[in-house]
């Protein structure tokens, strides 16, 4: 599994949680930067996929 699959699944886990605590606390900012981290890590996850499937 190509190291950018496990950095992105990270990375989406880590933006729900900031996404979560942004709309719980009604910080408007962390929640949108939650948003975009969950994004980042989505991007991520599919370089990661398609560098798996060239392998193969």
């Amino acid at each position: 599994m190509d190291k950018n699959r496990t950095e992105g699944a990270k990375n989406q886990v880590k933006g729900t949680v900031k996404e979560v605590a942004g709309k719980v606390t009604g910080n408007k900012t962390q929640e949108l930067e939650g948003k975009a981290q969950k994004g980042v890590g989505k991007v991520q996850s599919a370089v990661g996929k398609a560098k798996d499937d060239a392998r193969r």
